[in-house]
């Protein structure tokens, strides 16, 4: 049978890589859905329960031809098949397959629209000049407009030195894939690429659908839900597994991609690879984060810096064992330069006086006159290795050179072998070969990543009360006098308590046996008052851990030590407002600026999203934000602080999620030095990290958009001009108040204050059953010290406030309400177009030249359009009391239509993405087959509220969701 990918003409399938014409260019990506589908049939009807396939088939059928009468009615109208939906769920085996068929086929799907954004890609670098003009957030088109704009080589290059991208990766629980299921994602998007390495002889395409086959049976043999919950272990490697699958490979890539664009903009040779300005750095606050996680422990941090460690050693080992066999060079045909040999010497002495007589020694004789070679293999040994050659490979105990203390000593010997090469004709060699890897030393280090730690201040005030009465000196926490704690002085305190300070005796540990900058940053979840921060410098200082930055310490031989700096989260609406006087508050404390200078006048402030749109709705939380951004920077001005700020978005639209680019660009004027931290979160890490080609684009986006909302190039262009400059004009601010407190009161009092809506939620939406998905390691909600200390309150208000924002999204996600993303915009758009007569022109005139403004209602969109108040309307069915339901349902849906109807008069669209056809696309072909899975999961939620516990059950359950939450490419 001929393939589903044989081309009748390999000139037309060469077209469609390069179309410009929107169905054109789409075709490959049909074309690969459509035989994926196939596939999967394939598979189902060999693998599956007789009877699943053809189940699979009447609810798809059923569902598109429903879907096509783009009628909102609830579903039992629209006649789906709802007799038989229950008939498949009281099985809960034939239930747990049939979801799992929806799910993977979402599987498929996504990674033929990865590979597609991929092909997208390709076809944007093959285009010629002109074409990549136009697309807006590339390097090439950000550095375009700079040149335009005046900017010359030096002046850019000098605003480059200034950025620095800083992604954070996270365990916050919504990545719904087994790290084996992700392994197995890999291996089929790298088959899907070799179809476009075109044209394809016919047996080669026979051999890759064989293979494709293979691939999915061994991904519907393999457990998608975990029997278990994850450990913290687990999301450690699972997290570092980005490294190896593209990390490691992206970095040279990024920096060459940079490189190529400064050549062709400011034409001419610019640099080497290695000398660009550093632009990014990567840390996690996986195995860091104890906030409310009660399995991250003192031994997990130390893991997750071992692991890391280890993952960046093996790369670096590989990468020099390549150099080792490609350089040759010896000394009879090429020279090195004095100061290789000198250090070269200098090993050699030591090797010899430590006597070393293995397969190490044995390389002096086999390479005596290839210099180049015995450098690269005692950096190798000072890493814990040795080169493989023909002479064996080491593996001695007893090392003949010392281990590398610090980054800049690796860095040292690297840069000499580096200029060696350049000195002695080698350019090319040290640019093939050296470059990359003095880039990856300056990066990653010694250890690879930063590893935040984190708590919430209600945690440390605990144990600080506790405390008082130990420590008479305790509230100076500057004092050379605060005491230490001894062991048996902890014996009295609460498991908490003990585990609180502990855990700083595991940083000053730690700090002495892993490079000190890897552990640099305390973040405190929860800040309300400088008194928060001051709390983490007293128990620092118990602990015995060094607060203050210093200088190379010559007793340790460690180098820098940044020291142990507390960063503040200001996470609700009230502590955004807070933040700046706070903040305030801190830098002008005397006690305070000692620190601050030790840390070379830099203080990270990190702003929470997640939490602050679960506390006041989507423009008040992004309001806020942005105000508390712009007053942090004015204040730190007047402080003499360089502030750099960590914004905690989620992946979510009601978690502060959005494209990234866009994010980075609506920043305040005049409120931006260039250095980011930004988190990444759960799922996230899988869309933009999952390989080279994505990785790349994920991270050239960033720096281009922080590149252009730092130079602001076209404000330079045209002074009197505020489109897209970042410009504020005070009628716009003004209409940002207003929008977001009558957003805000309008949130607060139908959600936040709503004791109804919250038992909605409870009922309406598959939030109790997110335990048995056993997404993450870390519980739904805080049971500690960190939990809401209001108890006086309703039932349902302690539950909101002690929920996280990561289960509330979920929930209203799952059910396709996606309420935390849109509710309260529809009414604050509403009220302002009606409150005066130019109203509507208003807000259409800012959205036209507001970033901000632009960053909200685009992202209202996009949640708008993957909601659905026809599937939502089945979710309600599940609350028990009617009254309740029909009011809140009510509610809910009438502020939908509302918001709908205002994005689409602001935005003077006629549909939703009708300026994004193929997100638009993508959604509306996904909908006919999430349904399905929504109807299943109602019906499977029903039976475990009326009794039903079985492990079958929750286990068909949490295929239900794991399907759901692939098919709208969000968990939460």
């Amino acid at each position: 049978m001929a393939s589903l990918w044989l081309a009748s003409s390999w000139s037309d399938r060469l077209q469609e890589l390069l179309a410009s014409d929107p169905a054109q260019k789409s075709a490959p990506l049909r074309r690969d859905v459509r035989s994926l589908g196939v596939l999967l049939g394939q598979v189902l009807r060999e693998q599956a329960q007789p009877g699943v396939y053809e189940a699979v088939e009447a609810l798809r059928q059923t569902s598109i031809a429903h879907r096509e009468r783009e009628s909102l009615s609830p579903a039992e109208e629209r006649g789906l098949p709802d007799d038989q939906v229950r008939a498949w769920a009281a099985d809960s085996v034939h239930a747990y397959q049939l979801a799992r068929a929806f799910s993977f086929y979402f599987e498929l799907i996504n990674l033929a629209e990865t590979n597609h954004r991929k092909r997208r890609r390709l076809a944007y670098q093959l285009a010629d000049g002109e074409a990549k003009q136009v697309q807006r957030g590339s390097l090439r088109g950000t550095l375009r407009v700079l040149r335009l704009s005046g900017c010359t080589l030096e002046q850019t290059i000098g605003l480059l030195s200034r950025v620095c991208v800083s992604p954070v990766f996270t365990a916050h629980p919504t990545e719904v894939a087994r790290r084996s299921v992700m392994f197995k994602r890999r291996r089929i998007s790298e088959l899907l690429e070799q179809v476009d390495r075109i044209p394809v002889p016919a047996e080669e395409l026979a051999s890759f659908e064989r293979d494709l086959l293979a691939e999915i049976t061994a991904l519907w043999q393999t457990d998608d839900v975990r029997s278990a919950r994850p450990t913290v272990q687990d999301e450690i490697r699972m997290a570092l597994d980005y490294y190896d699958a593209s990390l490691f490979d992206t970095l040279p890539v990024l920096y060459e991609e940079v490189r190529r664009a400064l050549d062709a903009e400011f034409a001419g040779e610019t640099s080497k690879l290695a000398d660009l300005p550093l632009l990014i750095t990567f840390g996690s606050w996986i195995g860091g984060d104890r906030d409310g996680n009660p399995f991250v422990t003192p031994e997990t941090t130390a893991e997750a810096l071992a692991m890391a460690r280890s993952t960046l050693f093996a790369h670096y080992l590989k990468r020099l064992q390549n150099i080792f066999e490609q350089l040759a060079s010896s000394i009879r045909q090429v020279p090195v330069s004095a100061e290789l040999q000198t250090l070269l010497d200098r090993y050699l002495a030591e090797w010899k006086h430590a006597g070393e007589h293995t397969t190490e020694a044995r390389l002096l004789e086999r390479f005596s006159h290839e210099s180049v070679r015995l450098l690269v293999a005692c950096i190798m040994i000072r890493l814990g290795g040795s080169p493989h050659s023909s002479v064996g490979s080491g593996g001695s105990a007893e090392r003949p050179l010392a281990p590398y203390a610090h980054a800049t000593e690796l860095l040292a010997d690297v840069t000499i072998l580096r200029q060696s090469l350049n000195e002695s004709r080698g350019q090319r060699l040290a640019a093939l070969l050296l470059d990359p890897l003095v880039l990856e030393v300056r990066t990653y280090g010694l250890h690879l990543q930063t590893l935040d730690i984190r708590q919430h201040a209600r945690v440390h005030a605990a144990t600080l009360a506790e405390l008082s009465g130990l420590l008479p000196k305790l509230r100076d926490p500057f004092s050379a006098a605060t005491e230490r704690l001894e062991s048996p002085s902890l014996q009295s305190l609460s498991p908490q308590s003990q585990e609180v300070l502990e855990t700083f005796r595991t940083i000053a540990t730690l700090k002495r046996s892993f490079p000190p900058e890897s552990l640099s940053r305390y973040v405190i979840s929860g800040a309300t008052s400088a008194e928060d921060v001051l709390n983490v410098v007293r128990l620092a200082r118990l602990g015995g851990v060094r607060v203050e930055g210093s200088s190379l310490n010559p007793a340790h031989d460690r180098g820098h030590d940044p020291g142990l700096q507390p960063v503040p989260l200001f996470e609700s609406i009230e502590d955004l407002q807070n933040a700046p006087e706070i903040c305030r508050e801190l830098w002008s404390s005397a006690s305070y600026k000692p620190l601050l200078a030790s840390w070379e006048g830099a203080q990270e402030v990190m702003l929470g999203y997640s939490d602050s749109n679960k506390d006041g709705g989507m423009i008040a939380s992004i309001w806020e934000v942005f105000k508390a951004h712009r007053a942090l920077h004015r204040v730190a001005r007047e402080c003499g602080v360089t502030l750099r700020l960590f914004h905690g978005r989620g992946g979510a639209v009601g978690r502060g999620g959005g494209p990234t680019h866009r994010a980075i660009f609506a920043q305040p004027l005049d409120s931006f030095n260039g250095a980011l931290r930004i988190t990444e979160q759960g799922e996230v890490l899988n869309w933009k990290y999952a390989d080279v080609v994505l990785a790349e684009r994920n991270l050239e986006l960033m720096i281009a958009a922080s590149l252009d909302a730092l130079a602001r190039p076209a404000l330079a262009q045209d002074p009197r001009s505020t489109h897209l400059t970042g410009l504020v004009e005070p009628g716009w601010e003004q209409m940002l108040e207003t929008l977001s407190a009558s957003s805000y009161a309008f949130y607060r009092r139908h959600i936040v204050d709503s004791p109804e809506t919250f038992a909605y939620f409870e009922q309406a939406t598959p939030f109790a059953e997110l335990e048995h998905a056993r997404i993450g390691s870390r519980p739904a909600k805080r049971s500690d010290a960190s939990a809401s200390g209001d108890k006086t309150g309703a039932a349902a208000q302690r539950s909101m406030a002690d929920l996280r924002a990561i289960p509330w999204v979920f929930g209203w996600m799952q059910s396709r309400h996606l309420v935390p993303a849109w509710f309260g915009v529809g009414h604050a758009l509403s009220a302002y177009a009606e409150s005066k007569p130019d109203g509507l022109a208003e807000l259409q005139a800012m959205f036209r030249s507001f970033p901000l403004f632009i960053d909200i209602v685009r992202n209202v969109e996009m949640a708008l359009a993957k909601a659905d108040f026809s599937i939502a309307r089945l979710y309600a069915s599940l609350v028990e009391d009617e009254a309740l339901r029909d009011r809140v349902f009510a509610m809910l849906e009438a502020e939908f239509v509302l918001t709908r109807r205002m994005v689409l008069a602001i935005t003077g669209q006629t549909t939703l993405l009708q300026t994004n056809p193929m997100l638009e696309q993508s959604i509306r072909l996904r909908n006919p087959y999430v349904d399905p899975l929504s109807l299943l999961q109602v019906e499977l939620i029903r039976r475990k509220r009326n009794g039903d516990d079985s492990e079958e059950l929750n286990r068909a359950i949490t295929a239900t969701i794991n399907g759901i939450s692939a098919g709208l490419r969000n968990t939460g």
